[in-house]
């Protein structure tokens, strides 16, 4: 069980307990929103700017109003220094704001929330499993991060059922895309390969600096790619990178020699800059 903790809304530090929004908040009618997960240690949040700059392109992407980062900035740095913890993870959602029932948006500006939950370091090695819904990568909403998470909660759940932590999904072409909360890499005859963009898949902060980092590259990749890759790996800002070793009923030794690297690499570079 979580402790209690503090939220920031709207300006107002809260209990996250208590109720806070109005009912008629449009991103709890209709899922209008964006939101960000950052890692937190020991009170400091990773990679906020790339966070909030893509924030800002989610909210773009749904028309709402650019988020003011300064003020951002400042929801988290008082749930940060309201809730001490060793290892948090730090949310941001910015909705459409109070509206009327339907799908049309208010006129009462934006509703911003901060909030800050306990988290526990991912193990180096998990299971997932290959759901049968598609990403539709056509979709006004692809690769947007949208609070309209009913599709990844629906994954998610079947992926727990088959004892796995991860769904991995395909897109409406049948190319392999990304999880309900991380994207995918796999080695294929020793290259580093992640499905690119236009595959629907998010623009992943930790993909993007496993990139960056490790040489990775994009690449329009098929489904079986899952079965033949010599090693796979998951990214987000909570699991870092880790390990597949399970594949549905497919086992993999894990971590692999280039997945360790990546590992490794991470861990240093993400240690050495906090805002890389």
């Amino acid at each position: 069980m979580q402790h209690p903790t503090t939220s920031w809304v709207n300006g107002t530090l809260v209990d996250s307990a208590d109720p806070a929004l109005s009912v008629l908040d449009h991103g709890l009618t209709t899922g209008d929103g964006v939101f960000e997960t950052m890692k937190a240690v020991d009170g400091k949040a990773f990679a906020v700017t790339r966070h909030l700059e893509r924030l800002t392109r989610s909210a773009r992407g749904l028309g709402l109003p650019d988020p003011d980062h300064d003020r951002v900035r400042e929801a988290c740095a008082a749930v940060l220094a309201a809730n001490p913890m060793p290892l948090g993870r730090l949310r941001v959602t910015y909705t459409g704001g109070t509206a009327p029932l339907g799908s049309e948006r208010g006129d009462a500006g934006p509703t911003l929330v901060a909030s800050l939950g306990t988290a526990t370091r991912r193990p180096d090695t998990t299971a997932v499993t290959v759901v049968p819904w598609r990403r539709n990568e056509h979709s006004a909403v692809a690769g947007l991060k949208t609070t309209s998470y009913a599709e990844n909660v629906v994954a998610l759940a079947a992926a727990h059922r088959a004892r796995a932590s991860e769904a991995l999904l395909a897109n409406t072409a049948g190319r392999l895309c990304e999880g309900t909360g991380s994207n995918v890499f796999v080695v294929l005859g020793g290259r580093l390969l992640t499905p690119p963009l236009a595959s629907g898949c998010l623009a992943g902060i930790t993909r993007q600096l496993v990139v960056d980092w490790c040489g990775a590259e994009e690449a329009d990749l098929p489904l079986d790619a899952l079965q033949e890759a010599e090693e796979i790996f998951l990214t987000s800002s909570l699991r870092d990178v880790q390990a597949v070793t399970r594949v549905d009923d497919r086992e993999l030794p894990g971590p692999g020699p280039v997945t360790a690297k990546a590992m490794a690499t991470f861990a240093q570079r993400g240690g050495d800059d906090l805002d890389p």
